[in-house]
């Protein structure tokens, strides 16, 4: 992963994180990883994360592990990531303004077909 990556994984957990209302020395608490390492994932200093941290911190967070691994760009192969965490994995080039732009069309598009982009229910998207 390259370090603008490894940044963009880092504020997308620091910000659930806080979004939850946790101090990095909670989530530590919560996931058995010292707080140092919860700060240092946080500011991007991991451009190679170990999975099962960061599966730990998604879990703690209530984030989808798909869209976690797909920052980092590992694989998941049980779940498909949702549609934001997939754009700015795919199109890591494309400046944050224009996945902006994209992300609130693909909303509006969903909600006039009433689609929801949260994802599958599970065993939705399963063969009978």
């Amino acid at each position: 992963m390259e370090p603008e990556q490894a940044k963009r994984l880092g504020t997308y957990l620091r910000e659930a994180r806080q979004a939850k209302g946790l101090s990095a020395r909670q989530l530590g608490d919560l996931t058995d990883i010292n707080d140092a390492t919860i700060v240092r994932f946080e500011n991007g200093s991991f451009t190679a994360p170990a999975p099962d941290k960061l599966a730990r911190i998604a879990e703690a967070l209530d984030l989808p592990i798909a869209d976690v691994f797909a920052l980092a760009e590992y694989a998941s192969p049980s779940e498909l990531p949702n549609f934001t965490p997939y754009l700015r994995t795919k199109y890591r080039d494309l400046p944050d303004d224009a996945v902006e732009q994209i992300e609130k069309y693909v909303a509006r598009l969903a909600k006039k077909h009433g689609v929801t982009l949260e994802g599958p229910a599970p065993g939705e998207d399963e063969s009978p």
